[in-house]
């Protein structure tokens, strides 16, 4: 009798899960932007199909889903509002591969290639966003007269975001931008672009709360992941840094009101072929910026920098002391191959000193040896090793 039941159980269980799942489905309307007219030859624009299915998705009362086929589609610039969205749970889902125009001219100037803004709910699955910025690229090297350049992919004002298993490359600047958006997540992400490529970062994030970095290998001509003004509980973990400028906190300090930094945590993060592990740098000149509560964390790497006389190419050096007040910022457990002999370095401010600097467990060496530190207006401590504790 016993037995009896439980398969009866079972199978009234099976049979409701069923019903749901498919209920799910069909309750997930899905948007295939080739039935809006977009071709996959990458000849042919089809923006418009684009932004019809967005506008089809964003009607929407339940969950959708715009499909991108295998293929290559041509995508000028095109910006997607989610002001008067009635859906808040789009999933864009692409097997294909999203091209900007060849001709930099095209969408040089427009800031954003493809642009996101006040959208809730989201998330894009795979795919390829190549912005083919190699011609910008050979332009500027050459200092001629060229567009500044878009970012890629390009979120702002946006809320419960999700970025997985994307493939951004050839940016014309700007791979990745979060700007003013809570509770993100970017995983699985690949960023691909030459290390001689010109402020090309990797991902950037600005004024923005919850933001999380995960499982992500990024090789870029700048800084892979760069933390400007405005930013909160940011969470970067299992990152392949290489080629590139390292893991960049700033430049801070430009503007005399600027908001802080806060709560920032770097951990598990290989650093190859870069040109600086991580970094703090702020502008020399007045402002009530901050820089507080930061943890580097299990990290292979070359140099650590806080750099807070920052003035690149040695043009327009306020030449001041910054206003940017750094404290809190401990790295733990850092080992690795400094390409230079110093490899701590922390220049601080003359007229705002780093305070509750911490180095724990830091083992850098410099080719055979072990490497050296560099302390200026810094206070805190190290342990485990002479050179670092006479620094601080």
């Amino acid at each position: 009798q016993f037995s009896l039941s439980k398969m009866s159980l079972l199978a009234i269980f099976s049979l409701f899960f069923i019903f749901f799942f498919n209920l799910s489905l069909a309750t997930n309307t899905i948007y295939n932007v080739q039935n809006f007219g977009a071709k996959s030859n990458g000849k042919i624009d089809s923006t418009k199909a684009f932004l019809s299915a967005w506008e089809a998705a964003c009607a929407s009362t339940s969950a959708s889903t715009i499909y991108v086929p295998r293929g290559n589609y041509l995508i000028r610039n095109i910006y997607f509002n989610g002001q008067t969205c009635k859906s808040n749970d789009i999933t864009i889902r692409i097997d294909g591969t999203l091209l900007a125009p060849y001709d930099y001219n095209v969408i040089g100037n427009e800031g954003s290639w493809i642009k996101f803004e006040k959208v809730n709910g989201v998330s894009i699955y795979g795919g390829i966003f190549d912005g083919q910025g190699a011609s910008l690229w050979a332009c500027k090297n050459s200092n001629k007269n060229c567009p500044k350049g878009t970012t890629a992919l390009a979120f702002y004002n946006s809320n419960n975001i999700v970025i997985n298993g994307v493939t951004v490359q050839n940016s014309q600047m700007f791979h990745i931008l979060e700007d003013g958006c809570h509770n993100v997540m970017i995983q699985g992400v690949k960023v691909l672009s030459p290390g001689n490529s010109p402020n090309t970062d990797g991902i950037h994030v600005q004024s923005s709360l919850g933001v999380s970095i995960m499982n992500s290998s990024i090789g870029t001509g700048d800084d892979c992941i760069s933390i400007g003004p405005g930013n909160s509980n940011l969470w970067i973990e299992g990152i392949a840094c290489g080629p590139g400028h390292g893991i960049s906190i700033g430049s801070l300090g430009w503007e005399s009101q600027e908001q802080g930094v806060q709560n920032v945590t770097v951990k598990m993060v290989t650093f190859t072929n870069t040109e600086n592990g991580v970094r703090v740098k702020t502008w020399a000149r007045p402002s009530n910026g901050f820089v507080r509560n930061v943890l580097f964390q299990h990290n292979v790497q070359n140099p650590i920098i806080i750099d807070q006389n920052y003035c690149p190419n040695h043009e327009i050096c306020p030449n001041q002391g910054s206003g940017v007040k750094i404290s809190d910022v401990t790295y733990e457990d850092i080992h690795g191959t400094s390409a230079t002999e110093i490899a701590v370095k922390l220049d601080c401010s003359k007229t705002n000193p780093c305070s509750g600097i911490t180095l724990e467990d830091v083992n850098l060496s410099y080719k055979n040896g072990r490497a050296e530190a560099s302390c200026v207006n810094a206070g805190g401590r190290a342990s485990g090793f002479e050179e670092f504790s006479r620094c601080l």
